[in-house]
């Protein structure tokens, strides 16, 4: 390599030098980004100023920058850390998610997203320069948990959307639904498919984890599981392609085939049809045909507890219902005819029941129209009660998505209404939610080490479970999202 070349090099680094003694002497110190950035700035200058055709002058300059160089690159790790954000909430009482009473004059402390402490307002010390948050005269509660949301759901006519509206749009509504959600005290969903949107809810749920926009955490189900038949729109001719809303499936292979390709798209969860078409009798009993096989319900929840996901299973009753049991899912959603049998098994195998009984209230009138004088909601009123009275886990879940997204507290006033106390409702809603999606250590309870995520009502949960219907302050990770307690 000739000296011209190297005397080209030489006019450059002659301009880096310029610059490394101007930052030097004008400036506050200056940090390269890594140890390995200024190293290779090192090295270069020592393959230059070695080279024999240097002059007396560039070596002695270029020796003069190594020496600033090499006094420059220790900086980038002597960057002061970012300093820790401190936020000390005052409970007038405070329901921790897993005890039956509230306990009062409690002080929260939150170091960035966590809880760092929780005790009597006079044992926790408050760090100097912390912001407090005075709720003393307010409950405070654990995030809210929606174990069975469709944020992808804009109202009844879902045919129409899954066909007027692109996969984008719908992801925007799904964002709004979520925000509705989170402003009435939902910190956290447990989201049960698209309905036809393909993988959008991972997108969705990304976007919030990283902090591009605001809203709940998430755990999403992607497409969902049926068979031919299943979940359909019907009333269209046959000649026409008509989009399914959910992954189709019809032998175990294939069952287990669509198990991989959601997890493989970032779902979280599994969410299977095992029944869905259902009629009454004349006198009032609800005739409930499954979907799926023995077979390929238990291929579905061997392959995904393989890959460490849960498996959410759609059933009201009958056999469907019973082939998830047997197969050993997670939950079971709505669970509306619920019979001895059913209800052992539940126990047997500690699965939760997700009850969504708000949305059959909203549809008694329809219901009554369609099915004679009968009613899903008087059934599934039977069923819950039995499954209170004998010990079921139950976790809160609404359905919301045919119904409008931010009106599913009314929920809680029913599962009050037929056979739980108030603290076993808001428990649903926190700890047992919480334990059914497997985050137990995240969300759920107000204790150490848990995610900063709280609500808070002005009177007495306890005393008036409808106090949750009027959720005035919303925290999540620490940040406040929702304030009326001023």
């Amino acid at each position: 390599m000739g000296c011209g070349f190297r005397q080209t090099k030489l006019n450059e680094l002659g301009v880096v030098f310029e610059l490394v003694l101007t930052l030097a002497l004008a400036l506050p110190p200056v940090q390269f980004s890594t140890p390995e950035r200024s190293f290779i700035w090192l090295s270069s200058l020592l393959n230059v100023i070695q080279r024999p055709c240097n002059s007396a002058m560039e070596t002695k300059k270029l020796r003069l920058a190594i020496v600033i160089l090499t006094a420059l690159t220790p900086l980038y790790a002597q960057t002061p850390a970012p300093t820790d954000h401190w936020v000390a909430v005052r409970a007038g009482r405070l329901f921790n998610g897993k005890s039956d009473r509230l306990l009062t004059d409690q002080l929260v402390l939150i170091k960035d997203d966590k809880i760092s402490e929780v005790g009597p307002a006079d044992r926790v010390q408050i760090p100097a320069g912390a912001e407090v948050l005075d709720l003393s005269h307010a409950t405070v509660l654990p995030g809210l948990i929606d174990a069975h949301t469709h944020v992808f759901g804009n109202g009844p006519d879902l045919e129409m959307q899954i066909l007027r509206d692109s996969y984008q749009y719908r992801t925007l509504t799904a964002l709004a639904n979520a925000q509705k959600d989170l402003m009435v005290g939902f910190t956290t969903l447990r989201d049960l498919k698209t309905l036809g949107a393909m993988y959008s809810d991972v997108d969705l749920r990304n976007a919030i984890d990283r902090g591009i926009v605001q809203g709940p955490r998430m755990q999403v189900a992607t497409r969902g599981i049926q068979t031919t038949g299943g979940f359909i729109m019907k009333g269209y001719s046959s000649e026409v392609a008509i989009p399914t809303a959910l992954a189709v499936v019809d032998s175990p292979w294939a069952a287990r085939e669509a198990v991989r390709d959601q997890v493989a798209h970032g779902a979280d969860l599994i969410k299977l049809y095992a029944a869905y078409d259902f009629k009454f009798t004349s006198d009032g009993k609800m005739v409930i045909p499954p979907t799926f096989t023995p077979d390929e319900v238990t291929a579905i929840v061997d392959e995904a507890h393989k890959k460490n996901r849960k498996v959410s299973c759609h059933a009201f009753g009958g056999e469907g219902l019973q082939n998830c049991l047997d197969a050993g899912v997670d939950s079971i959603e709505h669970g509306v005819d619920l019979d001895d049998a059913a209800i052992k098994k539940f126990l047997q195998r500690g699965i939760y029941l997700v009850p969504t009984l708000y949305h059959y209230q909203l549809d008694r009138e329809h219901d009554m129209k369609r099915f004679g004088g009968h009613t899903v909601a008087e059934v599934s009123e039977r069923g819950f009660r039995k499954a209170v009275a004998q010990g079921v886990k139950i976790a809160f879940g609404s359905g919301v998505g045919p119904f409008p997204h931010g009106s599913q507290t009314k929920e809680f006033e029913y599962m009050v209404k037929f056979g739980m106390t108030p603290a076993q409702a808001i428990r649903a809603a926190t700890s047992e939610a919480a334990q059914l999606m497997g985050w137990q250590d995240r969300v759920g309870s107000i204790e150490a080490g848990r995610f900063a995520d709280l609500v808070a009502v002005a009177g007495d949960p306890l005393a008036d479970i409808t106090e949750l219907e009027r959720v005035k302050f919303v925290m999540k990770g620490g940040q406040v999202v929702k304030n009326e307690l001023h």
